[in-house]
């Protein structure tokens, strides 16, 4: 049973639980601090394939086979899958999966899409419409590059306040068994504060995460202080002091306990990232091989994990538009039953 609690919030009652997951990520994330958590590393940035396109498919039917080998369900017993990218027509989630055969009920939520899949795949098993569903997603480098901006050829100088699109993908089994269940979680609203900026992405999606925080707290009358964690997708180091700053003027102070799944993928020090990482495939595998193993461990207990997503795309930025931008919210929390 779900219940809706104030402005938004869902409340899963039977809980869905994280029954598998997996995380497959290239080299230059395999050369960031998270390296050995990785389940997975591709180091060719084509995998043996022709196109970066279909590298970044095979990122993600990678992810999808391990989690399900780890849950211990084949693609039969899937009764869906909810899975996007950010290449158009989210063609890298459609080339990664069609071999499974499973019913695939595409997503797209920017970088904020990995926890749009746990949401609306935790709204199916909770209702019954399905035992087992599988949540996916992935981003490349390369084919991310040549969609957004420019092609890799150019050359073109990057800003302080860019990010590092990271290849990767992370994919969850989300079923009635194991340690780790989906709790609650809040969708997004679109936030638009008119930043046009397509190199600073982290300031435009900072407002959509502080509004998706102060819903999902107002909703279930807790205070982030009751919480282990709480981890944003991907807003860098300049959407992460922006954030801060947000939530503070509203009184909610989240320093002690923030991180920011594009801080903790590179090293900022050693690796030329800028502002940090980007890209769905950013939280997908941070989640997949730091939080939800902690979470596994006991090591945490009850966290928020926030992906944030900027919705531009290369024709409304050259038409001078602003960047619209959400963020979804979802709890995870360890159990004993």
């Amino acid at each position: 049973m779900i219940q809706r609690l104030g402005a938004g919030t869902l409340l899963f009652e039977h809980m869905p639980r994280v029954a598998g997951f997996a995380s497959v990520a290239g080299k230059k994330e395999a050369e960031g601090p998270l390296g050995e958590r990785f389940d997975k590393i591709i180091y060719d940035s084509h995998a043996g394939l022709d196109t970066y396109e279909a590298a970044e498919s095979a990122l993600q039917h990678t992810a999808a086979g391990l989690a399900m080998e780890r849950a211990g369900v084949s693609a039969a017993e899937i009764g869906a899958v909810f899975a996007g990218d950010l290449l158009n027509q989210c063609v890298g989630s459609a080339f990664g999966l069609k071999e499974y055969h499973i019913p695939y009920l595409g997503q797209y939520g920017a970088c904020a899409t990995m926890a749009q899949t746990l949401l609306t795949g935790a709204v199916f098993t909770e209702s019954g419409a399905a035992d087992n569903v599988l949540c996916v997603t992935s981003s490349h480098f390369c084919a991310a590059e040549r969609q957004y901006r420019f092609p890799l050829e150019y050359g073109a100088v990057r800003t302080p306040t860019a990010q590092w699109t990271v290849t990767a993908a992370g994919s969850c089994v989300l079923g009635h068994s194991g340690n780790i269940a989906v709790r609650a979680a809040t969708a997004g609203k679109i936030n638009d504060y008119a930043v046009t900026d397509a190199n600073n992405m982290g300031a435009a999606m900072a407002p959509a995460a502080a509004e998706t925080i102060l819903r999902f707290l107002t909703d279930t009358h807790t205070a982030a202080a009751q919480y282990d964690a709480i981890f944003t997708g991907d807003l860098g180091a300049v959407g992460s002091a922006l954030l801060v700053d947000l939530l503070e003027k509203e009184g909610v102070d989240i320093r002690a306990r923030h991180n920011d799944c594009g801080l903790l993928i590179y090293d900022r020090d050693r690796q030329d990232v800028h502002a940090g990482g980007s890209g769905c495939g950013c939280s997908a595998s941070v989640l997949c091989s730091v939080i939800l193993p902690a979470l596994q461990s006991g090591r945490l207990r009850n966290v928020l994990f926030i992906a944030t997503g900027a919705l531009l795309s290369a024709t409304t930025v050259g038409q001078g538009k602003s960047i619209p931008s959400v963020a979804h919210l979802v709890q995870l929390a360890r159990t004993e039953t």
